[in-house]
C-alpha cells in the first residue's frame, strides 16, 4: 500500500471500533520487545479519542494501521506522546514517523507552552524525535508526577527504574521545551553526528542493567 492511500488524522469518537485491536497490539509489541508499557484498557483509549487527544492511521478501506495519544502531567506543564503503535503489516514504511509528526503537531496546538517528552528504548524513535526537535535529557528534567511513573509498573524493567530512584533505566529520555529548545535543524544535525554514540550507549545500558539484575534473580531461585 502506498503512503497516499493511508490517512493519518486526529481520532474521534467514531474510531472507538479500533480500541480493542490497539490495546491488544500494544501488549503484544511490548512482549516481543522484552520491554513494557503502561497497560491501557479499551475504555482509556476511547476516552482519548473522545477528548481529541489521539491520532489514528487507517487505510481508505478502514483497515487500522497505527495509533498514538497525548497525556498531560504536572497540571499541563508536561505533555507526553504515548502508546505509539503500528500494525505489523505496515511497519518499516514511514507510518510511525507520520503519526509522530501528527500527534506532535496536535500537542503543540492543544498545549503550546507545555514541555513535550518521551521515553524510548529504540534508536528509530530517537531519530524521529530528534527530527521534531527533541533532545536527550536526564530523567530529572522530566515530570516528577507520581502518576506518570506509576505507569511504569507494568514494565518488565520497573525494578531497574526503582533501584535507580527513578533517575535512570533502559529507556532514553527526550524532551522539547518550547521556551529553551534550539532550532529543529540543530537537533537533527546533533543526532546525526552522535547516532553511533547513542547506539553504543543503548547497547551498553541494556547490557549493564540486565547483568546487574541476573545475580539478584538467580539468588532468589528464579
Amino acid at each position: 500500500m502506498i503512503q497516499n492511500d493511508i490517512i493519518v488524522r486526529t481520532a474521534t469518537k467514531s474510531d472507538s471500533v479500533y480500541a480493542q485491536i490497539i490495546v491488544d497490539e500494544m501488549a503484544l509489541s511490548a512482549q516481543k520487545r522484552g520491554t513494557g508499557i503502561a497497560k491501557r484498557t479499551p475504555d482509556y483509549i476511547i476516552k482519548k479519542m473522545e477528548e481529541g487527544k489521539a491520532v489514528i492511521a487507517h487505510a481508505a478501506n478502514g483497515e487500522w494501521i497505527g495509533f498514538c495519544y497525548i497525556e498531560t502531567w504536572s497540571h499541563g506543564e508536561y505533555v507526553a506522546n504515548s502508546g505509539l503503535i503500528v500494525n505489523p503489516l505496515f511497519r518499516q514504511g514511514g507510518i510511525a514517523k507520520r503519526i509522530k509528526q501528527e500527534v506532535f503537531a496536535l500537542s503543540r496546538r492543544k498545549f503550546p507552552d507545555a514541555k513535550i517528552f518521551g521515553l524510548t528504548t529504540g534508536l528509530a524513535v530517537m531519530k524521529i524525535n530528534s527530527d521534531l526537535g527533541y533532545r536527550p535529557v536526564t530523567y530529572s528534567e522530566l515530570t516528577q508526577d507520581d502518576a506518570f511513573w506509576a505507569g511504569c509498573k507494568s514494565c518488565v524493567n520497573y525494578d531497574i527504574l526503582m533501584s535507580k530512584d527513578r533517575k535512570n533505566c533502559l529507556c532514553t529520555a527526550m524532551l522539547l521545551d518550547p521556551k529553551k529548545s534550539p532550532p529543529v535543524e540543530d537537533t537533527k544535525v546533533y543526532f546525526k553526528t552522535k547516532v553511533k554514540i547513542f547506539e553504543r550507549l543503548l547497547r551498553l545500558k541494556r547490557h549493564r542493567f540486565l547483568k546487574r539484575l541476573l545475580p539478584q534473580k538467580n539468588g532468589h531461585g528464579h
